[in-house]
Formats: C-alpha cells, structure tokens, sequence
C-alpha cells in the first residue's frame, strides 16, 4: 500500500497544479461578470482552497505514507479521505448534468478519467483506512 499512496499523492499534487489555470481556461472573468462581487470572489477563494487541500493531502501521501498505514490515527486519516473522494465520486455522476460530457469526446474522456480517479482514490483510502 505505501507505493500506491506515494502514487495517489504524485496524482494529487498534480492535481492541485492542475486548478491553477481554472479560471483562464473556463473564462471566469466572462462567465462571472453578471454575478456579485461576493459569489464572484468565492468562487476564486473556495477553487483555491480546493486545491491546497488536494495538494496538502497529496503531500502527507508523499511525506507519511507508512504513518498513514502504520498507526491508528493516520488509519482514520485515511479512511477520511476515502469518505471525501467517495464523496467526490458521488458527485460526479448526480452533481453534474450529463449534458455537459455526453456526445462530446474530450468532455467524456474527462469524465470517465475522473471518474476512475475518484473511484481509485476512494478505494485505496478506504482499505488502508479499515486495515
């Protein structure tokens, strides 16, 4: 289990790198401009801290991957994070409208590679987690 948490941490850290260009790439400046300051500002704000704790969770993988197996605190650690992306798997398919990937190529190759992803992160968390 340790190199698959040092995987899933590479994968996190990459994906908190990955919410950087966001808003440039779904044009927020252009889609939030008829909304308030406010749900303007925390869009920004809740993306970035997204982010950081993907990447923070990604770096305890990296960092304490044994201490996340080994002794009973990181254990529920990780069986917390198996609830989040379990959670975040959940949404993926009853949060977003399938209009948004269905019949378009990229747009579903996204969405079955982050469903996997979710899937493998819940999994891999949850059975370190109740080891």
């Amino acid at each position: 289990m340790k190199g698959q948490l040092e995987l899933i941490g590479f994968l996190l850290v990459l994906l908190a790198i990955l919410h950087a260009p966001f808003a440039r790439y779904f044009n927020w400046r252009h889609e939030f401009a008829a909304v308030s300051l406010i749900n303007r500002q925390m869009m920004y704000v809740h993306t970035f801290f997204i982010a950081f704790t993907v990447l923070l969770m990604g770096l305890l993988c990296l960092t304490s991957s044994l201490e996340l197996i080994g002794i009973s605190l990181g254990r529920k650690v990780a069986l917390g994070f198996g609830a989040f992306w379990l959670a975040r798997l959940i949404i993926q398919f009853f949060g977003y409208s399938t209009k948004l990937w269905r019949g378009k190529r990229f747009e579903t190759a996204v969405h079955v590679v982050f469903s996997l992803l979710w899937a493998y992160l819940s999994t891999i968390f949850t059975l370190v987690g109740l080891s």
